[in-house]
Order: C-alpha cells, then structure tokens, then sequence
C-alpha cells in the first residue's frame, strides 16, 4: 500500500512540476520569441528522416507590425471569428464540432460497411476540429500531436494560461510566425515568401485570404494552391474580412 501512495505522490509531484514548467514558458513569451515549437521540432525530425538533415525549412520570424493586416484579418475570419472575445476556448464550438465529428463517423461507418461488402478500400472519415487560434497555438508550441483525452484537456489548460499571461495580440504574433503552411514552411513571413514572392507586409487581400484558407490542411493544399475549392473558400474568407476584429 505504502508503494502504490509512494507512485501517487511522484505522479502528481510530476505533474505539477510539468504545469509549473508550462508556467513559466509561456510567461518567458511575453517577453522573449519562442525559437521553435514542439510541432516544428516534430516535424523537423520527420523531414531529416525523409528528406535528408540538408532538407529546405523556410521561417523568419517578423514583428506584428511588418505582418499587413489583411493577412491577420484573413485568418482571424477563417479559423476564429471571436478571438478577440474570448478567453481562448469557445465551449460552443467545440460542441458543435463533437456533433458533426459524431455525424460524420456515423456516415462513415455505414460507408465502410458498404465498401466492405463491394470489396472496395475503406475511407478514413475526416474529423472537424472546433479549436481556437489560442488552443491550436497551445497544442502547436507545447504538446504532442497525438489525438487523446489527456492530451486535449492539457491543450485546454495551456490555452487558458496563454490569455492569462499574454494579451492577444502577442498570441496572434506568436501564432502567425509559427503556424505552419507547408511542408518545411512556418510563419506568415516564410509563407508569403515561398507562395507569393513578396514579404509579409505586402500580401493583397486575396493573397492573404488564401493563405488563410490553406491552414487547416497546408500540406493538402500545397500541392493544390490553384484549385478552385481553395479560390471559392477565399472569396468566402474575403467577404468576412471587414467583420474580423484585431487585438
């Protein structure tokens, strides 16, 4: 018994030291630029591995001000209309998200079934996130990218104690030089650069309005820029545009 209380108390030492490390993380990126998240070094790994350690990685990280504000506009409309307001989890969206996500593998699995019987590959069913700019920054910067109870709920915390410690336009700065927007590709500068041609603070509204389509599924649509369902979510994107508020 005194064993198994022994394990307990080194587990839950263990994980408010972690938390406390989280903490003070993210309090230090008041202040300091992060070199590099838990994603981008996940990623690295993986193109060393493919591709060779000598593999293209496009970043630069550039002030919020050099970032035009077309650009944080486009994808504030596209991944998070009500970032401003709130306080980095939107408990409706995610609800919402968990009944379409419930919809979707319902379809699927009578899908597959019918497959099955035709002798016909099956179909993995595409899930919908309802996740925040601040949530996708805490999973991005700290966390793994295995999908897991535990894990979802520490995404939580962290997206909680990143409006505590920063204002939101230093989460949006962080966000927009660390999201990733291809295969190597990460942050606004980069992005524009290998898409465009052209810096950060130069990209037009529908430049920016595609680019902000592209995060969801950057990889995806790398190979795709031209196609006409990215054009059509664009034009969507634009028309929201003027209602999207900035920090």
């Amino acid at each position: 018994m005194k064993a198994v209380l022994r394990l307990i108390a080194c587990l839950v030492v263990a994980g408010v030291a972690l938390e406390l490390f989280f903490v003070v993380r993210i309090a230090t990126m008041a202040v300091l630029d992060p070199q590099s998240t838990a994603f981008q070094r996940s990623e690295a790994f993986q193109i060393a591995i493919h591709q060779g350690s000598g593999a293209g990685w496009r970043q630069e990280w550039v002030p919020y001000a050099q970032i035009n504000d077309t650009l944080k506009r486009a994808v504030i409309a596209s991944e998070d209309a009500g970032f401003v307001d709130h306080n980095g989890v939107e408990w409706e969206a995610i609800e919402r998200a968990r009944q379409r996500n419930a919809r979707a593998e319902e379809l699927a699995a009578k899908r597959a079934a019918r497959a099955v019987a035709r002798g016909k590959p099956v179909q993995p069913v595409r899930l919908r996130g309802g996740s925040t700019i601040t949530q996708q920054l805490a999973k991005n910067l700290l966390l793994s990218g295995e999908r897991t109870l535990l894990r979802k709920g520490q995404e939580l915390v962290l997206a909680t104690l990143l409006e505590v410690l920063l204002d939101k336009r230093r989460i949006l700065e962080i966000y927009l030089n660390n999201v990733e927007w291809g295969e190597g590709v990460f942050g606004a500068e980069a992005a524009s650069q290998y898409y465009f041609r052209k810096p950060a603070s130069r990209l037009g509204t529908n430049e920016a309005a595609r680019l902000a389509v592209m995060l969801p599924s950057p990889k995806f649509f790398e190979r795709r820029i031209g196609s006409p369902y990215l054009s059509g979510r664009a034009s969507t994107v634009m028309a929201r545009m003027p209602a999207a508020e900035l920090p």
